[in-house]
């Protein structure tokens, strides 16, 4: 199969949301590669180390690819990219002086590339994410999440996924059960379980996602334990599995929702997740870049929830909102 891999050259500091731009337009996947340069700082809070691949990218700049089916006019999607990275500047985001170009690539190509830049890296003080192919002998004390995310899915590396899972960590006593909206890969699921949730119940409206979290969960052992549906938050409140004779584990309400999606669309369902909770049941809202800050929390005030804590990483941004005890 062949596919069109749509590249924008840009800036580091644009990589997040040029990257979620081609997510949001249906790309069956996306790289980046950022300078190589080996005087660039990273994040070693935990422990973590990098590849540093040399290659020709300025320093300060990246290479993010898109790709779309080869039966797709990439044209229009061109043109509908190009203003939604104008208007970055209006953020405070610099895009540079970028370039998009288009090109017919096949999948073989793209697909198993990326797989040599994909290392075991520590997103926590216990957690190592770590691809299934790479060897890795763990430390003390450390839990790892075998990861292999296909496709279209993240390596976890993301700041808002770190954000999530550093979150789980400083919350979790052990005993949850939890809903992790928009899964994905199943990452927050399995570590949901490895911080010591008693079960997890991960949706996502994703036929592919559900393949590849199902999968995910079945190589780190926890099928047991970690219900993968094909569902929004409000299909299971609806007990739409009951009347189709497919009763869900997790036991309504729940103490802890996990959301790693878009700012708008957890706005949409903020009333979904406080019917989903028990009293004193924390929600974890993440995927929120800094322009969104506001509206999210005010509207998870407007809810009916308090503010617990807020969490930077970068430009990005996680939320821990608490249903008040005594609540319905």
């Amino acid at each position: 199969m062949k596919w069109h891999e749509i590249t924008i050259a840009t800036t580091e500091q644009a990589i997040e949301m040029i990257s979620n731009f081609l997510h949001e337009m249906d790309a069956g996947g996306v790289s980046i590669e950022e300078s190589g340069t080996l005087k660039k700082q990273r994040d070693t809070s935990f422990g973590q180390w990098y590849e540093t691949p040399l290659n020709d990218i300025p320093e300060g700049h990246a290479v993010i690819k898109g790709y779309f089916s080869e039966g797709i006019d990439p044209a229009p999607l061109v043109e509908q990219l190009k203003p939604s990275i104008d208007q970055l500047r209006e953020f405070g985001i610099d895009p540079g002086d970028y370039k998009i170009t288009v090109s017919i690539v096949d999948e073989e190509d793209w697909a198993n590339a990326w797989k040599q830049y994909f290392k075991p890296i520590r997103v926590t003080n216990h957690l190592t994410i770590k691809p299934t192919w790479e060897a890795y002998e763990p430390g003390p004390e450390e839990k790892i999440i075998e990861l292999d995310p296909g496709m279209a899915f993240g390596t976890g590396t993301h700041p808002t996924t770190s954000l999530c899972l550093q979150t789980l960590e400083s919350v979790m006593k052990g005993g949850e059960e939890v809903i992790d909206v928009g899964t994905g890969s199943g990452i927050l699921a399995i570590g949901s379980m490895l911080l010591g949730a008693k079960r997890v119940l991960a949706l996502d409206l994703d036929p592919v996602a559900v393949s590849s979290a199902t999968e995910n969960v079945r190589l780190n052992g926890w099928q047991n334990d970690v219900e993968v549906r094909l569902s929004d938050l409000l299909g299971v409140l609806r007990e739409d599995f009951k009347e189709s004779g497919e009763a869900v584990q997790v036991k309504l309400p729940v103490d802890l929702v996990v959301a790693n999606i878009l700012a708008d669309v957890i706005l949409m369902f903020v009333d979904d997740v406080y019917a989903a909770l028990k009293p004193g049941g924390l929600y974890i809202s993440s995927g929120i870049f800094m322009n969104k800050e506001e509206a999210v929390e005010q509207g998870l005030i407007q809810g009916g929830f308090e503010i617990v804590e807020k969490r930077r990483d970068e430009n990005w941004l996680a939320i821990i909102a608490r249903k008040p005890q005594g609540s319905e």
